[in-house]
């Protein structure tokens, strides 16, 4: 699979996901209640194959679909993002009987999936979340504690719950849990941010789990977690290269109709210089996320490094084109409603989430100098 350039065909699926997004889509997420789940999206999201799909392919298509939902309709996207986040513990780490309980419904849009992962004292340090699993008999766990900025909380119908079984070892203490909405004791609260998504808390009064409900192994859900992130850090990139190109797109549009200082917009060097810095910006971005998308298909052995940079390129890259095309439209795309105003909001986000700007820079670092050690001080491979 080439790393920098597209197949006719995938160009040809992105324009169709882009037309799909603004004609059947857009209207259904136009319908949707702020900070709830759309289930109507979610169910059209599964009859149109993008919901199986998230499970039948790789890094690269989820990539494509992501960003190319995002260029026309971003709840649409956030909708199918927050479904693989939840659902893909289960796809690659369940049992047969989880996944055959689970799956076929997460790919129709009948039951939503949540990622439970950060705490209001643990976000960036996943390691070092508290959320105990305390022992409950032979083979059983009674979950206490609480979960903060979940994705489609508390409306899930179950969520991906990692808690901690053995105190005091950090990350290698972890466990994940396949936990249903409807156990004894698990209550949650929707949040009301500044991009409203579905996103809340969840609290657990000694909610009963089992080895049945356990993902992966015991006491290595850490691992779950940071595959997860792996694979979905570079298509959070592609989300953000979406918006960024619906700016650019927009700013276009805008430019070359503008009357300003007796000519357009566009006629002015400062103008022409600043989109061609927000293509340019856009471009770069794009071609990191598929060259790490690549990587994670082809196996790469670099793959956390490559996701971490091309997370961090492309979120701060859309905040700098968003933010472009909102000063080159002036007051207007400041008006609840326009498109730039509803990007503003969005764009903010993904530098925070799923490891914020800070934390992909520590993990590339890290990486470097772990590369660095087994290379030896002369750099001889």
């Amino acid at each position: 699979m080439p790393a920098f350039s597209l197949e006719p065909e995938q160009s040809a699926w992105c324009a169709e996901l882009r037309t799909l997004a603004a004609d059947r889509l857009r209207p259904l997420a136009e319908k949707g209640e702020p900070g709830r789940i759309n289930r109507p999206l979610l169910a059209e999201l599964g009859r149109l194959g993008l919901l199986p799909r998230l499970f039948a392919s790789g890094a690269l298509d989820l990539c494509l679909m992501r960003e190319s939902l995002a260029h026309a309709c971003t709840e649409a996207e956030t909708a199918l993002a927050l479904q693989g986040l939840g659902a893909h513990p289960v796809h690659a780490h369940g049992t047969r009987e989880q996944r055959e309980r689970w799956l076929p419904r997460v790919t129709d849009g009948s039951a939503v999936a949540a990622f439970a992962l950060s705490e209001p004292g643990a976000g960036s340090d996943a390691a070092a979340l508290s959320l105990a699993a305390e022992p409950d008999g032979p083979g059983g766990w009674r979950l206490t504690g609480e979960k903060c900025w979940i994705s489609n909380a508390p409306e899930a119908d179950f969520a991906t719950v990692f808690a901690r079984t053995t105190p005091g070892a950090g990350a290698r203490g972890v466990t994940a849990f396949l936990v249903p909405a409807d156990r004894p004791g698990l209550t949650g609260t929707a949040l009301d941010m500044l991009s409203p998504h579905p996103i809340g808390t969840l609290a657990f009064d000694a909610v009963p789990v089992t080895t049945a409900d356990v993902l992966g192994e015991p006491d290595r859900g850490f691992r779950v977690a940071m595959a997860t992130l792996n694979l979905f850090r570079p298509s959070v990139g592609a989300f953000a290269v979406g918006m960024a190109q619906a700016a650019l797109d927009a700013t276009l549009t805008h430019t070359a109709r503008r009357d300003a200082f007796g000519g357009k917009l566009r006629d002015l060097q400062t103008v022409a210089h600043q989109v061609a810095e927000m293509s340019l910006r856009t471009e770069a971005a794009r071609l990191m996320v598929y060259a790490a998308a690549t990587a994670y298909d082809t196996g790469a052995p670099d793959v956390p490094r490559r996701a971490a940079m091309a997370k961090l390129l492309a979120t701060e890259t859309a905040q700098y084109v968003v933010d472009a095309a909102v000063q080159l439209h002036g007051a207007r795309a400041l008006c609840r409603g326009h498109l730039l105003e509803h990007l503003y909001r969005e764009v903010r986000a993904p530098r925070i989430y799923e490891g914020a700007s800070e934390v992909q820079r520590g993990i590339i670092a890290r990486e470097l100098y772990a590369a660095e050690d087994r290379t030896g001080p002369e750099g001889v491979r």
